[in-house]
């Protein structure tokens, strides 16, 4: 087993290290790391609808897609994220799974005095108030969970960089679910530094009798790790992707989280269609859209295509019928 702690800051050169550790290392790996100002969105969400373009822009942070889902984060140095990578245990759900990775981040808090658990399907919470959004991908038989904590966030820039989606926020208010928003610092029983917290989280977890080695990069490591950067995560075409032409919309918040369908209809046949949200996944939204794309525009045709795949292998935890409603109105 690793554990890695890296030092740079840079959310594009942080999230090309992710996936490489995720699919060349095979090891488990437990990591630290911290992003400087940066909006880091789901694999599938739409990102012009989860930023505030204008603050973002004027403020210089940056829009970075991550390659798990759920929804979008914000990142500074009072945040810490944490990652763990392991073989994919096939008798887990996927409670048991964000309870187990979770577990060991509660149990350091816990050591704190700081009474954190986890809530929903991938939320740790203290005094019912958000401090940590979790999230997950799959890559043949390996399993990434990554998480946020915040420590001393900046709560200003997490709520005016974010954009309010009123359909996320169904009979609450957007500023109530604001406000359920903390800061771990908030609740410790003695102050302690952002790096003091880090050194605390890597030695409970990844200390000496841990079982956990160093993983020290190796040039080789380096230069795969920038290239993947360069050629990837700093280019507008991952992190924003085009803004889809349609003749047909609809978005709807369900509990496996909210969807947002387009299509292109031409004489009853959906010629194109892309689907974004915040949902987990265990296969890739493309393979489902090219499944559907060239389907004729009705229940009965929509419904026998859907009933060639498991559909929940690609939006984890939807009902057929759920998904059907968003072809029409």
């Amino acid at each position: 087993m690793y554990f890695v702690i890296d030092n740079s800051i840079d959310p594009w050169w942080n999230l090309a290290a992710e996936e490489y550790l995720f699919k060349k290392v095979d090891k488990p790996i437990f990591r630290l790391w911290q992003n400087n100002n940066a909006i880091i969105i789901g694999h599938h969400q739409n990102a012009y609808a989860e930023i505030n373009t204008e603050y973002v822009r004027d403020k210089g942070i940056k829009v970075v897609r991550r390659l798990t889902g759920g929804g979008a984060v914000f990142h500074d140095l009072g945040n810490v994220n944490f990652t763990f990578i392991d073989n994919v245990n096939t008798t887990e759900d996927s409670a048991a799974m964000f309870a187990r990775f979770t577990k060991p981040i509660i149990d350091a808090l816990k050591e704190l005095k700081v009474d954190a658990y986890l809530e929903g399907r991938n939320d740790l919470l203290i005094d019912g108030k958000k401090f940590s959004g979790n999230a997950v991908a799959r890559y043949k038989n390996r399993l990434l969970q990554h998480g946020t904590l915040l420590f001393s966030a900046s709560m200003t820039d997490l709520s005016n960089a974010l954009a309010s989606r009123p359909e996320k926020f169904t009979g609450k208010s957007v500023q109530s679910n604001r406000s359920r928003v903390t800061n771990i610092s908030e609740h410790l029983t003695n102050s302690m530094t952002i790096d003091e917290f880090i050194n605390h989280l890597h030695n409970f977890i990844a200390g000496e009798s841990s079982g956990y080695t160093q993983y020290c990069y190796s040039e080789e490591d380096i230069e795969a790790i920038k290239e993947l950067r360069d050629t990837k995560y700093s280019l507008d075409s991952w992190n924003y992707g085009k803004s889809p032409s349609y003749s047909y919309s609809k978005i709807i918040k369900f509990p496996a989280g909210l969807l947002e369908l387009y299509l292109q209809v031409e004489k009853g046949i959906i010629e194109d269609i892309k689907i974004y949200g915040d949902y987990f996944f265990n296969r890739e939204t493309e393979e489902l859209e090219d499944l559907i794309r060239g389907c004729r525009h009705s229940y009965n045709g929509v419904k026998e295509r859907l009933g060639k795949i498991n559909l929940s292998d690609y939006i984890s935890n939807i009902e057929g019928e759920e998904f059907l409603s968003l072809f029409w109105e």
